[in-house]
């Protein structure tokens, strides 16, 4: 697993038993149900997203890869939320996955009709 990001290791080093508290809950909740780490990160950037958290979705796009998902699996998260938080939000998160996967094969041309 990679590094935590500068801000949260400032705030853990100022705020030990917080930080200490915010993981144990973590942990608790992992261990509440049977999904499995896949599913569980893309379960959390779905939430990420429509929260409209960039730091968020950038950890979690980061994990669910760490986990297994594939980059199309992502990316369909993404295309998800789109009749659930609308276009103009989608396209910001969207962004963000990018940032991370590096923006990936362009999609397929549709042929034109003349």
């Amino acid at each position: 697993m990679q590094e935590f990001p500068k801000a949260y290791r400032e705030f853990r080093r100022r705020n030990p038993a917080v930080a200490r508290a915010y993981e144990d809950l973590g942990k608790a909740c992992v261990g509440a149900g049977p999904l499995d780490a896949r599913t569980r990160e893309l379960v959390k950037l779905g939430m990420s997203i429509g929260g409209g958290l960039e730091g968020a979705v950038h950890s979690h796009v980061r994990r669910a890869l760490e986990a297994g998902a594939t980059p199309d699996e992502i990316r369909h998260v993404v295309a998800l939320a789109v009749p659930t938080i609308g276009f103009p939000a989608t396209a910001a998160a969207f962004t963000w996955v990018e940032d991370l996967l590096g923006g990936g094969p362009p999609a397929p041309k549709r042929s034109r009709r003349s």
